[in-house]
């Protein structure tokens, strides 16, 4: 957890909660989040960016001023902006800015907007609350901008600390989107060796973490979740259910996502699945597990979810007859 992330037994004082309404998405990696985002962002009403990691850099201010200054003049220690090439002390503040331009958001707009939380709040912008209110005012400069009703962001792993951030955001909606984590291990393990989960049971135990809490703590009436296999197997169904909850009206455009211009295309900034989301709804590799998986390292995986694996519907998909 960040150290950032306020904790059961700190007391966090809620400086004038948010009255925007924005819509906060999350799940575990390799779960369709930025699949989820890209097609929410299609809506006419609404404008839904990728993840911004905004609880990990040092602060969200005279660091961040520092790392844009950085970043606009070419120097050496942000180049390639990978953790093999960054300088380990400018990393997160590097990566924090690249996210923002994948929302959307150029230097000079980060500029100001850190600029003027900073004078708001008189500090360097290192609380929870202090990192909330920066990511509200640039959800606000994107909606504006964009002529949308609502905004939207992933929280991607966050949102297993939903009851936080609904604290700071009482007017916002979280959509947390699961996926068989089965096929999350399947997919960390064969698809993503460089930072993904290295064994079934890391990738059982983090699954966990992030579907096991958001449904017990979430606010009633604000939070949804939906299932990966429903949205590209049954996308209609599944996204009226996603609008009705955020109370925004049918658009035709959230099926057909790949025909419409993001600016996560448009600056992908090397985020590795933008590329597959551009792509058509499609079933893709609902149940890879059965093949990329071993007998012994899905046995492993439900010994370790099974309970998870249950509620959610999972376990009732036919095993596999053989090693894979």
């Amino acid at each position: 957890m960040s150290r950032h992330f306020p904790t059961e037994n700190t007391v966090m004082p809620l400086l004038n909660p948010f009255s925007t309404s924005p819509v906060l998405l999350g799940g575990e990696n390799r779960s369709g989040t930025t699949l989820l985002s890209i097609v929410l962002d299609s809506h006419l009403d609404l404008v839904a960016g990728p993840e911004i990691d905004f609880l990990e850099p040092p602060n969200l201010g005279t660091h961040i001023l520092s790392a844009i200054d950085l970043l606009a003049a070419g120097d050496f220690r942000v180049a390639g902006m990978t953790k093999n090439t960054v300088d380990p002390f400018w990393y997160d503040g590097v990566h924090f800015v690249v996210q923002c331009r994948r929302f959307g958001l150029d230097f000079d707009d980060m500029r100001g907007l850190v600029s003027k939380v900073m004078v708001e709040m008189g500090d360097d912008i290192v609380s929870f609350a202090a990192r909330c209110r920066l990511i509200n005012e640039m959800g606000e400069l994107r909606r504006s901008r964009s002529g949308a009703r609502r905004w939207g962001l992933k929280l991607q792993r966050k949102i297993a600390q939903t009851d936080a951030f609904a604290r700071q955001w009482p007017r916002a909606h979280f959509v947390h989107i699961v996926r068989d984590g089965r096929d999350v291990a399947a997919s960390h393990l064969k698809t993503v060796p460089d930072w993904g989960y290295r064994t079934v049971a890391d990738a059982a135990r983090g699954w966990l973490e992030v579907v096991s809490q958001p449904h017990r703590i979430a606010p009633p009436g604000r939070y949804l979740e939906v299932r990966y296999e429903d949205l590209v197997s049954s996308p209609r169904p599944t996204l009226a259910r996603i609008l009705d909850h955020l109370g925004l009206p049918w658009d035709e455009a959230v099926l057909r996502h790949a025909e419409y211009e993001h600016v996560l295309f448009e600056q992908p900034h090397g985020h590795p699945a933008a590329e597959a989301a551009g792509k058509p709804l499609h079933r893709g590799r609902i149940g890879r597990y059965v093949q990329d998986l071993t007998r012994a390292q899905i046995e492993e995986f439900e010994q370790i979810a099974e309970s998870e694996l249950s509620r959610l519907g999972y376990l009732s998909a036919p095993r596999p007859s053989g090693d894979a």
